[in-house]
């Protein structure tokens, strides 16, 4: 490059860094406005925060390098984050530099001014749109879009760098984040890359099976339920209100949850919305802000019409609504201007308006992490509020969707009115303390020596014949509203999925109960093998700490793998009458003098009954059986010993001959 071009390049490097910084500055310097003390000297961490920052540098003297933190929204992330960047050594080689990766532009921003009150001695330029950094900065802010944006990454090089932070970390598998992985060398798990910490309140992506590509393990965990009773977030109450809309018919979408146009044409009508604002007037009328989470932008019209039609004053907010429109709407609304901020998908992540005293569900969902993200605007403390007020509009219960009791590991049938924290975890332990009652009933104990002559009955599954086994259907009914696949209840927490060619999944309680569910792929050996089992070794392809995610995780790798036509339960073939062959097979099991026949069972029905058989039914069956005759000798025994002292009881009265 001639002498003349070096220079004028030179001076364009140098008038973007000065453009850069300058820009830095202006957030800086609104920052330290909107703070009339400044910037504190010393930032005093809550226990947690230290105790999160202490398991990441544990992990990290371990040889870890890809963590992950699950942090409730309002646990104050960005502080850890700072706090890391000064706590975390230098690689050989004086690598000392450190990336932040966010998706939004918000959150570049807020973690650049946060970065640069912390260390007002360091370099911290941002990498995003038309500010572009060195890439020999001490702290880079960087949008995943840009930095993946033509060569803009070349300049960073990854021997350089200590740390790499990702915010909001359960977007970390998208492509974006990937690629900038990978540039990184954090791919994979490597002694040479630096180290990778992506802090997230959901970070159980709601596929369930992708997080595992980035990060190796989360050192850290602090739920908002925790932080509720710890007083570091704000008491919430719940309402659930049963809209009865129809949602049954609306597709999926590429992440897993209902598509948006379909499931907006399904709630965002007349009706829906008026019990929408009536249920808000009866329930929250009171509360000064109130934040609505819609579907769509004909959704957020349709609300935001709704709510002036009964007098409130509403507005909104858009991913389309100009940024200088939207954060004066924004401080509008925290400065109480109005009550109600209707939006879609704008302020699920990252966003700080801690006056919020209610948040109004007003579209059903799959995803747990939405649900959670949604219910986290809420949870900030704020002098002006005693607790924030969430009512969740649920709309028909049998197509999966995740509602504010089902996060306490209630059924999602369970509608509230008015509960709190408190009272949802007393609804959940008192079912666990019920499901506990009915498991002891069905064991039998020898009563105390002093025990009374009350004979306690003996209860328990009354399966007459292994056909009564697998012609229950129970089993099915929770999984069933969760999937929409045909899985079938092969065992208490046990469910299997099978392939058209004999290959299948099977979800089941881990074998440490503390870590949840994981789901096992079986797959059938390929023709032409010299094997003699017909399967090749079960693996387990995902693990989960709650069943939903379990089974989001299994479908997602059913789908890919298995044809749509033969695992979904809603296929035309289902209802059709069972085949001579399945028939056959199954009035193995039935009495001679009562045989099935075409008229009676369906194909889909026979297919969940031979799977049942294929795993274990009559095992089970047997099992069942030796637990109802022991049962039935405990009885037998105890009612000749309470028989026996009966007759010994010596009592003031008439001897009976």
């Amino acid at each position: 490059m001639p002498p003349a071009s070096r220079g004028w390049m030179w001076g364009l490097q140098r008038w973007r860094r000065c453009t850069n910084s300058l820009m830095l500055r202006r957030y800086s310097t609104a920052s330290a406005l909107s703070n009339p003390l400044g910037p504190p000297m010393k930032i005093k961490l809550r226990e947690y925060q230290e105790e999160c920052i202490q398991a990441v540098l544990f992990h990290l003297d371990q040889g870890h390098k890809r963590l992950g933190i699950s942090l409730a929204t309002g646990a104050g992330k960005t502080v850890i984050f700072t706090q890391l960047i000064d706590r975390v050594q230098a690689r050989p080689g004086d690598a000392d530099q450190t990336l932040i990766l966010a998706h939004r532009q918000e959150l570049v921003e807020q973690a650049a001014r946060h970065c640069t009150n912390a260390y007002p001695t360091k370099r911290v330029e941002i990498e995003m749109g038309p500010m572009h950094s060195s890439g020999a900065a001490d702290i880079t802010v960087a949008s995943v879009q840009s930095i993946i944006s033509g060569d803009r990454m070349s300049k960073f090089d990854p021997r350089r760098f200590k740390l790499v932070l990702v915010d909001e970390a359960h977007h970390i598998v998208a492509p974006g984040y990937m690629k900038t992985l990978e540039h990184f060398g954090l791919h994979e798990t490597r002694p040479t890359s630096p180290a990778l910490v992506g802090v997230s309140a959901t970070l159980s992506r709601f596929d369930g099976l992708r997080l595992g590509a980035a990060i190796d393990q989360i050192v850290y965990h602090k739920d908002y339920i925790d932080m509720i009773g710890e007083r570091w977030l704000s008491d919430v109450i719940f309402t659930t209100v049963h809209t009865k809309a129809d949602i049954s018919k609306v597709k999926k979408g590429p992440s897993g949850d209902f598509q948006p146009s379909e499931l907006s044409r399904v709630v965002n009508t007349e009706s829906v919305n008026d019990l929408t604002v009536r249920s808000w007037l009866e329930k929250a009328g009171e509360r000064q802000s109130t934040l609505a989470f819609c579907v769509d932008l004909d959704h957020v019209a349709g609300l935001t019409n709704t709510f002036r039609k009964f007098g409130i004053d509403a507005r909104f907010v858009t991913g389309d609504t100009p940024k200088v429109e939207r954060s004066q709407r924004l401080d509008e609304f925290r400065r109480g201007d109005f009550r109600v901020l209707v939006n879609c998908g704008v302020f699920t992540e990252g966003t700080d308006i801690p006056n919020i005293d209610c948040v109004l569900l007003a579209r059903p969902t799959k995803s747990r992490n939405l649900l959670v993200q949604m219910i986290g605007r809420g949870m900030r403390l704020h002098p002006s509020k005693k607790d924030c007020h969430i009512i969740d509009m649920v709309a028909s219960l049998e197509t999966g969707i995740v509602t504010t009791p089902s996060l306490f590991g209630l059924d999602p049938q369970e509608l509230v009115k008015e509960a709190s924290v408190q009272d949802i975890k007393s609804i959940q332990d008192r079912k666990e303390a019920e499901a506990l009652r009915a498991e002891e009933a069905n064991k039998s104990a020898k009563p105390a020596s002093n025990a009374g002559p009350i004979i306690k009955k003996v209860t328990f599954t009354d399966y007459a014949s292994v056909f009564d086994l697998i012609h229950d259907t129970t089993g099915e009914q929770h999984i069933r509203q969760i999937s929409p696949y045909s899985w079938v209840c092969v065992s208490e927490d046990k469910y299997v999925l099978s392939n058209s060619n004999g290959s299948y999944l099977k979800i089941e309680t881990s074998p440490n109960a503390e870590e949840g569910f994981v789901v096992i792929q079986t797959a059938a050996m390929e023709k032409g093998s010299t094997s003699k089992s017909p399967f090749m070794r079960p693996r387990q392809i995902a693990k989960a700490a709650t069943f939903a995610d379990a089974v989001h995780a299994a479908d997602t790798f059913a789908a890919k793998r298995y044809p749509h036509q033969f695992i979904s339960r809603n296929q035309a073939w289902r209802s059709k009458p069972a085949t001579e062959g399945q028939i056959f097979f199954l009035n193995k099991l039935r009495p001679k003098s009562d045989p099935l026949t075409g008229t009676s069972l369906t194909k889909g029905r026979a297919t969940d009954m031979i799977t049942k058989i294929k795993h274990g039914a009559r095992g089970r069956f047997a099992s069942i059986e030796a637990d109802r005759r022991r049962e039935g000798r405990a009885q037998l025994k105890l009612e000749q010993e309470q028989a026996l002292k009966e007759r010994e009881r010596v009592s003031v009265g008439p001897m009976l001959g």
